[in-house]
């Protein structure tokens, strides 16, 4: 049986980016998204897209930072996910930070709007028959995690990926707090005020740490094992590797002057990031919790400024499930033991919206060249894309393989310079320069980029 037409399982960013890539390069898609059909604890709407955890894209900066150059990448062949970030941008200093409904609304419109694209609803509970791409993301649904797991014959790996609360702005007590981006990052006025700062004395962290430790936490089912990924761990796991971890982390008190009190350094900072253009919701950055929720609101409420603050979202805890791709996957992302299978997401075990949707653009330019009888030659590794996909399809080690963040390094080292802080700025500049050239070429040479 021959197949002309691409099956997307999952409408997340990974789902949807794959979805329009494919249907930009002239290929017929159909993309199945469960909610709100099925919905899950996290997701509050049906929209395709829909950021759970955060609002942030994180750094924009595409000469200095892995994950800005990623997102120049992505801009450069067309992301739908990029180009509606851009266009419900708020002002986050040198981060990009999205007005997250608007976002997802505008998402949505754009797939079921495309003449190629048919959003069907409704839960997939077995792998399909033809060409495929499976984006189910972190909460792939039981019935369908089943169905990988019995083809692949692997046990399924699985961490647990906290959600940060979120506060209602006109509940937190600006006497004692202060708009300021860490080191007046931002161009615009707005910008350098994107964040909301919370300072503590040593006594009042302290306090903090201790009812940290003794909160009650969400308690763990039978069988599973907390393995977090440490690019989100809940504050209270940080707290117990050490009373200091947070200080130095999320809390960190530098690049930041306090304008009630300027003379005074505090002990540490707590620091909440604008989530809506409205300016009327901010989260608590880097505040990802497994606490219960009573005991959330006694213990955030610990921090100066924000002891009268009501919640629009408490924190929350979930199972993410992702494949040992080093062993699954092949170089064009397509599952070993059913080639007609692609993955594309945090399901393959890449961590982070940006990384999520970027392999989606990858997978959706892969499988629509195969559909077209083409075959893409691999990305180059020197690209944020190509470090990124080598890495979860054989770069990584597999008996250790955990979720991973796009970072430099995973590049190759650029030739004649040395490693070391002081020379890093240029050494990152050399990386993505680098990057730049080999993928504009390999766009170049790629259909689906001119199709």
């Amino acid at each position: 049986m021959t197949y002309k037409d691409l099956t997307i399982i999952g409408g997340g960013m990974a789902g949807s980016e794959a979805a329009w890539q494919a249907a930009e390069a002239g290929i017929k898609v159909t993309l199945h998204e469960m909610r709100p059909a099925v919905g899950t604890f996290a997701h509050r709407t049906g929209s395709l897209a829909e950021m759970v955890c955060s609002n942030s894209f994180r750094s924009d900066d595409d000469e200095q930072n892995a994950v800005g150059l990623l997102h120049w990448e992505m801009r450069t062949a067309g992301s739908i996910i990029m180009e509606t970030a851009y266009a419900h941008r708020l002002p986050a200093g040198g981060a990009l930070a999205v007005d997250r409904d608007p976002f997802a609304e505008a998402v949505t419109a754009r797939l079921h709007a495309h003449p190629n694209i048919t959003v069907v609803g409704g839960e997939i509970t077995a792998l399909p028959d033809g060409p495929a791409i499976i984006a189910t993301g972190p909460l792939t649904s039981g019935a369908l995690a089943e169905a990988i797991a019995a083809q692949t014959g692997q046990d399924s790996l699985a961490f647990f990926d906290a959600i940060a609360p979120i506060v209602y702005a006109d509940t937190i007590d600006m006497s004692v707090a202060w708009e300021q981006s860490r080191y007046d990052k931002g161009e615009t006025e707005a910008e350098q005020r994107a964040y909301i700062n919370c300072p503590m004395t040593r006594t009042e962290y302290d306090a903090f740490i201790d009812a940290l430790l003794a909160a009650d936490k969400t308690e763990f089912h039978e069988g599973e094992t907390a393995g977090y990924f440490d690019g989100c761990l809940p504050i209270e796991v940080m707290a117990e590797r050490g009373r200091e971890t947070l200080r130095h982390g999320p809390m960190k008190p530098v690049g930041l002057t306090n304008p009630h009190d300027p003379t005074v350094k505090p002990w540490a900072v707590v620091q909440l990031r604008r989530d809506n253009a409205l300016g009327t919701l901010y989260n608590i950055v880097g505040f990802q919790t497994k606490m219960k929720y009573g005991a959330q609101t006694s213990v955030f409420k610990m921090i100066p400024g924000l002891q009268d603050a009501s919640f629009a979202r408490l924190g929350g805890i979930h199972r993410n499930t992702f494949i040992n791709s080093p062993t699954l996957l092949d170089d064009q992302m397509r599952l070993r033991s059913r080639p007609n299978i692609r993955f594309a997401g945090q399901i393959t075990g890449v961590e982070g919206y940006v990384e999520s949707a970027a392999m989606g653009l990858l997978a959706g330019r892969l499988a629509a060249a195969e559909l077209r009888g083409e075959t893409l030659r691999p990305v180059p590794q020197v690209t944020a894309m190509g470090a990124l996909v080598h890495h979860i399809t054989g770069g990584a080690e597999a008996k250790t393989f955990q979720p991973m963040n796009v970072n430099f390094g995973l590049f190759p080292p650029v030739e004649g310079l040395k490693a070391g802080r002081r020379g890093r700025k240029d050494r990152y500049k050399a990386y993505t320069d680098r990057a730049k050239a080999a993928w504009q070429e390999w766009l170049g040479t790629t259909r689906a980029d001119a199709a």
